[in-house]
């Protein structure tokens, strides 16, 4: 029976030995490595550039013409959904933290979108004798973009895939109209199709800030010290793009029959770029290394 104690301590005694050999080998009771918390947390900076592609959806529709012989609904305009390449560039700075990033990516970004409608006149005397008009008008819009935007990486590794949200505001810079008219007159005797030279205004006065709403995905490629960025994103207008109080302000384009829609403007939006991290161990330590 006097045995028992020093068996006893000797078990004591191997469980602990155990126990900081574990902690020494990395294991469970292990400290935290200390360049897995300095991966934890990086702040990145870089450019990205790409194409976007709008869709203009119609909150309320306006003319200057109202037709007396057919309905009015002959003449709303008809918006050509994504048809339109423009560009954009873009500045952006990342806050990494756990999976979670946290960007900032003020863009300039100029978009196109185009729509159509047209008008018909016809002699109540001789319904053969018609005039039908064309109107094909594009649309050209400079905005500083300021989207806040939330990142997560679905995976961790040289290949990061992620999906993103946030919410952006557009700063109107500068705005264009193009308005193309053509027609076929079957009242002169024959048939007789025009076109006219386009009929080209600056628009800035008809148009106004907006903001709205992003969600996309994306993929983050570590190459070295540098990250390559591919993603693609839809911007999602929330509130009116169009100045109510200069609707019927050019004079130009209400001659001609034109007065601008209200409308919240969509944008499919796709962008490459680089990023470069601002925080680094040492020259012979790569930061995107576990």
């Amino acid at each position: 029976m006097r045995r028992l104690p020093a068996v006893f301590l000797l078990l004591v005694i191997c469980t602990y030995a155990q126990a900081q050999s574990k902690k020494r080998a990395g294991g469970f009771s292990s400290r935290p490595n200390q360049q897995s918390k300095f991966l934890d947390k990086q702040w990145w900076l870089g450019f990205k550039a790409g194409t976007n592609f709008s869709q203009a959806s119609p909150i309320h529709l306006y003319t200057v013409m109202t037709p007396v012989n057919y309905a009015l609904e002959l003449t709303d305009k008809a918006y050509d959904s994504y048809s339109k390449a423009g560009s954009q560039a873009t500045l952006e700075a990342t806050f990494y933290y756990k999976g979670f990033s946290f960007s900032v990516q003020p863009t300039y970004r100029h978009s196109r979108f185009t729509y159509s409608n047209q008008y018909q006149w016809t002699n109540p005397e001789n319904i053969s004798e018609r005039l039908i008009l064309q109107y094909d008008q594009e649309q050209k819009t400079d905005y500083a973009d300021f989207p806040l935007i939330v990142k997560y990486d679905i995976l961790k590794g040289k290949v990061r895939p992620y999906v993103h949200a946030g919410i952006f505001y557009s700063l109107l810079i500068n705005a264009n109209k193009s308005v193309q008219i053509s027609g076929t007159d079957y009242a002169s005797g024959g048939t007789n199709e025009f076109s006219n030279d386009p009929v080209i205004v600056g628009a800035k006065d008809l148009f106004d800030n907006y903001w709205g709403l992003v969600a996309g995905l994306g993929v983050n490629y570590n190459l070295g010290n540098v990250r390559l960025v591919l993603d693609a994103s839809w911007w999602k207008g929330m509130s009116n793009t169009t100045n109510v109080d200069n609707r019927y302000s050019n004079d130009l384009l209400s001659g001609i029959g034109e007065a601008p829609d209200d409308l919240k403007l969509n944008n499919i939006i796709i962008s490459v770029g680089v990023l470069f991290p601002m925080r680094f161990l040492g020259n012979s330590f790569n930061t995107l290394d576990r």
